[in-house]
C-alpha cells in the first residue's frame, strides 16, 4: 500500500531533543515540518536528562521557561568526582554568571511532551509516531524525502531539506553512505534505577571511583538513576556474572547505597549503553543534513551530547530558516552549518577521548591514559580556569543563540500588526527574561 502525504518544506528523521527542538524553531517562522519518530511515544528510560543553561536560556528566549520549569527536576549545582577519603569538584556551576547557574535534571520524557505540546500550536507542524524511515528519496544525486512505513502501511514524503536527528544508532545516517570517523571504541554503561531516600547527598552529579570500577550517580528526585562503567565489549560477561555482581561493584564504591541495591535483582532492570567518540567527516549532501548524535556521537560523560545536539537545532535554525522561505535553500547552506559547529565539537571529542580513557584506567583498560587528579586540583586554586569546566559543560566553547531575527519578539509583534494575536497577551522578553505586553 503506497499513500502520498503533502509535502513539507522540512523532514525530521528523530524525535528526540535535537529533533523537536529545531522542528520548533523552524515552525515559528512558518516553516512547515514533519517529525517522523520510530517509537510510538516519547516514553524512554535511560536517555539524556540533563537541561544545560544553555538550553534553559533558550527556553527563556522562547517565552517557554517558566511553562518549561514547572515539570518535575531537580538541579545539579556541581559535578564531583568521588574517591575513598576525597572529593574534588569538577564544576561548580553555581560560580556561572546569568540566571541559570545549574543543570535542570528533568525526564526526557516530560522535556519531549513538552516540546510536543509547543509544536502543535503551529498549523505547519506535526510529529508522526510509529514512522519508521527504509529509504531516502533521491533525483539527481539530490535528496528529495522519505520514504518509510507507519502501521503496516508504506509512506512517502517529500520536503526540500530532510534532517537526520536520529540519534547515535542513525539509520538516517546508514543510508546516507556518508563516511564516520570513529575516534575511540569509548565505554559500555550499565544503567538501572534504585529509589531515592530523604538524607542522601543530593545537588551534584557525582561520578564515583572504587575498587577497579566506576560509577555515576544522578538525582531525579524519587529515584536516583545510576550507570555502572564496564569494559568496552564487556557486556556478555558482565551478564553471566549476573547482578550480584553489579550489586558488589555499585555498593563498593557508592556504601550508602548499599541497602537499597537488593532491589536490583533481575537482569531486565539494566540497560546498556554502548558509546563510541565519532563523527562524520561531511555532515550533508544535496538535501540532507545530518545533527546531534546522527552526525557526531559525543560520550555521556559530562552530558554534553544533548547540550550540543540542541546547539546543532539552533544553528541550523539561524541559518536555514531564511533560505527555506525564500525557497533558495543551496548545498553551502548545510555546509555553513557543519562549518559553524564542526570545530567546536571536534575539540570537545578530542577532550572527551582524553576522558574516556581516564575511565578506562579505573576499569583496567591498558590503552588508558591517566591524568592525575591533581590536577583537578590545581584548575580549582585558580579562580579563572576554576570557572572553564563549568561555563564548557553548560555551554560549550562557542555557544549558539537564537538569532535577533528569529526572536519570538519580532516573529509575534509581526503578528500581532497582522492581527494573528489577541491584545495584551504576555509572553517573555527574549532578552532579559522581564515579562512585557505587547
Amino acid at each position: 500500500m503506497h499513500a502520498a502525504l503533502p509535502d513539507s518544506d522540512v523532514i525530521i528523521v528523530g524525535g528526540g531533543p535535537a529533533g523537536m527542538v529545531l522542528a520548533l524553531l523552524f515552525a515559528r517562522q512558518g516553516v512547515r515540518v514533519t517529525v517522523l519518530e520510530a517509537a510510538h511515544d516519547f516514553d524512554r528510560m535511560f536517555r539524556g536528562d540533563t537541561l544545560h543553561p544553555a538550553t534553559l536560556q533558550l527556553m527563556e528566549t522562547l517565552g517557554l521557561i517558566g511553562e518549561l520549569l514547572t515539570l518535575p527536576h531537580t538541579r545539579a549545582v556541581s559535578a564531583r568526582y568521588i574517591r575513598p577519603h576525597r572529593t574534588q569538584v569538577l564544576a561548580d556551576f553555581s560560580r556561572l554568571g546569568g540566571k541559570y547557574r545549574y543543570l535542570a535534571v528533568m525526564s526526557q520524557m516530560h522535556f519531549l511532551n513538552f516540546l510536543h505540546r509547543a509544536l502543535s500550536r503551529y498549523p505547519g507542524a506535526r510529529v508522526e509516531f510509529g514512522a519508521r524511515v527504509q529509504e531516502l528519496l533521491e533525483t539527481g544525486g539530490q535528496v528529495r524525502g522519505v520514504r518509510y512505513r507507519q502501521g503496516g502501511a508504506e509512506q512517502t514524503l517529500s520536503a526540500a531539506l530532510t534532517v537526520g536527528a536520529d540519534g547515535r544508532y542513525s539509520k538516517t545516517r546508514a543510508l546516507s553512505g556518508l563516511p564516520l570517523l570513529v575516534l575511540s571504541p569509548g565505554q559500555d554503561v550499565l544503567w538501572f534505577s534504585l529509589p531515592r531516600q530523604a538524607g542522601d547527598p543530593g545537588g551534584s552529579i557525582d561520578l564515583y571511583v572504587d575498587g577497579g570500577h566506576c560509577v555515576v550517580a544522578t538525582d531525579h528526585g524519587e529515584r536516583w538513576q545510576v550507570g555502572l562503567s564496564i569494559p568496552k565489549g564487556g557486556y556478555a560477561r558482565s551478564r553471566e556474572a549476573g547482578t550480584a555482581a553489579v550489586r558488589r561493584a555499585v555498593g563498593a564504591a557508592m556504601p550508602w547505597l548499599a541497602e537499597r541495591l537488593e532491589r536490583l535483582s533481575e537482569w531486565s532492570q539494566l540497560r546498556l549503553l554502548s558509546v563510541e567518540v565519532s563523527r562524520l567527516r561531511r555532515w550533508h549532501r544535496p538535501g540532507l543534513l545530518l545533527i546531534g548524535d546522527a552526525a557526531h556521537v559525543i560520550s555521556p560523560i559530562g552530558g554534553l551530547g544533548i547540550n550540543m545536539a540542541i546547539q546543532d537545532a539552533v544553528a541550523c535554525a539561524n541559518l536555514l530558516t531564511g533560505p527555506l522561505l525564500q525557497g533558495a535553500l543551496r548545498p553551502r547552506h548545510l555546509a555553513a552549518v557543519q562549518r559553524r559547529r564542526s570545530w567546536q565539537i571536534a575539540l570537545l571529542q578530542a577532550q572527551q577521548v582524553i576522558e574516556e580513557r581516564e575511565v578506562g584506567s579505573v576499569v583496567g583498560d591498558p590503552q588508558a591514559i591517566h591524568v592525575p587528579v591533581g590536577l583537578l586540583r590545581a584548575v580549582n586554586r585558580l579562580p579563572l580556569l576554576r570557572r572553564l569546566p563549568a561555563y564548557v559543560t553548560a555551554y560549550g566553547l562557542w555557544p549558539e543563540r537564537l538569532a535577533a531575527r528569529w526572536h519570538p519578539a519580532r516573529a509575534d509583534l509581526a503578528k500581532t500588526l497582522a492581527g494573528g494575536r489577541g491584545e495584551g497577551e504576555r509572553q517573555e522578553h527574549p532578552v532579559g527574561g522581564e515579562a512585557s505586553l505587547i
